[in-house]
């Protein structure tokens, strides 16, 4: 390394632990190692597991996002990884940022078509816009959030992460993330607040998959705000810097969202045997036919 500039950040950067201090480093830290490898057994697991049931019920869209969702997510942890042993890895931290940072985009859109169904199930006469409409809007939105995601990133790894536009266009995706999902939260509260004006639900099935799916999109929603304040500073805000932060916020919240849409399945509601959209036990209560319990 004699001879060649100390450069911390960016493709060529040529730091390593043995010539420049840590806080030099992007991050300011050595991600955890077993903390990372924990979440990349976890979203392993979670993979396996969506990708089990989508076989068993027959649900492919679900199952597409989910398992392409948690593969970006083990790509993201395989990242951060790499900035262990090399805090100044340029690819490492370009993975955890793009692929940890994109990965929600996934499982939003298999919520979205997801609750298409179930207001056309429940009852399409009480909702404002048609049930597709839920999934081709909000789908094209997160289309949308993940090119300017994705637009930044690759900014970043052009301009070795000096660019402001590039942090600019990851924050203004992930902004756009956060406003689609209120607005599709909104509509969602709406539409549920007015069938209960006519209906109590009782079918237990139902309500397990309406209250973890739910949940999943509360968690989806909640970290989505965390990243944005995270990125609002750039890349060398306090947040970033802040690895507890990051795992609980993040991580956690991610995680408990995927276990959220394992409980939350479509496929407990609805049957492959009408293209996914119903089950039969010979009655409609609710509005939608279910399985049998």
């Amino acid at each position: 390394m004699d001879g060649l500039p100390l450069i911390p950040f960016g493709p060529q950067a040529t730091c390593t632990l043995d010539t420049c201090p840590l806080e030099w480093s992007v991050l300011e830290y050595r991600p955890s190692l077993g903390g990372n490898i924990a979440f990349i057994c976890i979203f392993g697991v979670l993979m396996l597991t969506h990708t089990a049931l989508g076989v068993l019920w027959k649900s492919w869209w679900f199952l597409g996002c989910m398992a392409v969702g948690c593969l970006t997510e083990i790509l993201g942890y395989g990242g951060r990884i790499m900035l262990y042993y090399n805090p100044f890895s340029f690819a490492g931290f370009m993975m955890q940022i793009i692929c940890i940072g994109c990965a929600p985009v996934f499982y939003s859109a298999a919520i979205y078509v997801t609750m298409s169904k179930v207001v056309e199930n429940l009852d399409p006469s009480l909702s404002r816009f048609k049930p597709k409409l839920y999934y081709i809007v909000f789908i094209i939105s997160d289309v949308f959030s993940l090119t300017l995601q994705g637009v930044g990133g690759g900014l970043s790894t052009s301009t070795s992460g000096s660019s402001q536009t590039a942090v600019d266009l990851t924050l203004t995706g992930l902004s756009f993330q956060v406003f689609s999902m209120v607005v599709f939260c909104s509509l969602l509260a709406d539409y549920m607040i007015r069938y209960s004006k006519r209906r109590t639900i009782t079918n237990t099935r139902l309500k397990i998959f309406l209250t973890f799916l739910s949940t999943a999109i509360l968690l989806i929603l909640a970290r989505c705000g965390y990243r944005v304040a995270e990125l609002s500073d750039g890349y060398m805000g306090d947040l970033i810097h802040n690895e507890p932060l990051f795992i609980a916020l993040d991580g956690v919240l991610i995680a408990l969202a995927v276990i959220a849409l394992c409980i939350g399945h479509p496929g407990l509601v609805f049957s492959p045997s009408e293209k996914g959209l119903r089950v039969s036990d010979g009655s409609s209560q609710d509005g939608i036919m279910l399985q049998n319990k």
